[in-house]
């Protein structure tokens, strides 16, 4: 088949996806009736049946003449080790099994590094941006990650506390400080905890300290999200401004 044109004799690992990693995980490894194990070949249009058996070269059971032996599929917490002797159940889940990207996957020492330099790069890049980042945007990003434990933190600890957690979650880190609104939502969050204005209730309705009515929360929405988008519209810009007045 044209799958098995460029096949490479060699040792082969495999793993569980979603960092599964139990004591013992089998795998299927042949058609029930209730449950067929099937590959769809293309070259024929035909479904063409499965079967793991451990004293025939071919994993179809179509190609599988005489008695046999069956075996099983079983990952030992999350991993499985396949040596090049065993080049049927190799091909079997390389080339042909159903469950191949969806349950597990085969190790690729290759792609693993392509994978790492990316990731690499990703914190880096989250490193460089939380080292020059000003102070106030550093504040509202924390905010987002610890609350109000940041206004007890000096500046020097908040970017201590910034840096590592660009280094933990760089692609989190890097999403919100592309978020326009994130400054504006530390505003909104700094003006509640001073009592200038405060959040009803019923989470859908900002008010004045003396009670009158300021902005209405669109449903479905985070209060500080929506009045961070509120504060760029005329009206909210001119009550930013008289806020930012008095905070200062």
């Amino acid at each position: 088949m044209s799958k098995e044109k460029d096949w490479e004799i060699k040792d082969r690992s495999y793993f569980l996806l979603n960092d599964k990693r139990p004591l013992t995980y089998r795998l299927r490894s042949r058609s029930t009736r209730l449950a067929p194990l099937m590959y769809f070949d293309k070259e024929t249009n035909t479904q063409k049946e499965l079967r793991y058996a451990t004293n025939h070269s071919s994993p179809f059971l179509e190609e599988q003449k005489g008695q046999a032996m069956l075996g099983h599929v079983v990952f030992e917490k999350g991993a499985l080790f396949v040596p090049k002797q065993l080049q049927n159940l190799q091909k079997l889940l390389s080339l042909y099994h159903p469950f191949k990207g969806t349950r597990y996957e085969e190790f690729d020492p290759k792609e693993e590094a392509v994978e790492d330099l990316v990731d690499m790069n990703l914190v880096i890049d989250a490193l460089n941006l939380a080292r020059d980042m000003e102070i106030d945007q550093a504040e509202s990003i924390m905010r987002v990650e610890i609350g109000s434990e940041v206004n007890s933190m000096s500046s020097k600890e908040l970017k201590r506390d910034l840096l590592i957690y660009a280094q933990n979650s760089p692609e989190a880190f890097i999403q919100l400080s592309n978020d326009e609104n994130i400054v504006l939502r530390n505003f909104a969050i700094k003006a509640a905890e001073a009592k200038m204005i405060f959040l009803a209730e019923d989470q859908r309705t900002f008010k004045w300290s003396n009670g009158r009515k300021l902005m209405t929360v669109p449903f479905d929405e985070n209060p500080y999200s929506a009045m961070a988008a509120w504060f760029k519209t005329d009206e909210g810009v001119e009550v930013y401004k008289a806020l930012n007045k008095k905070l200062k």
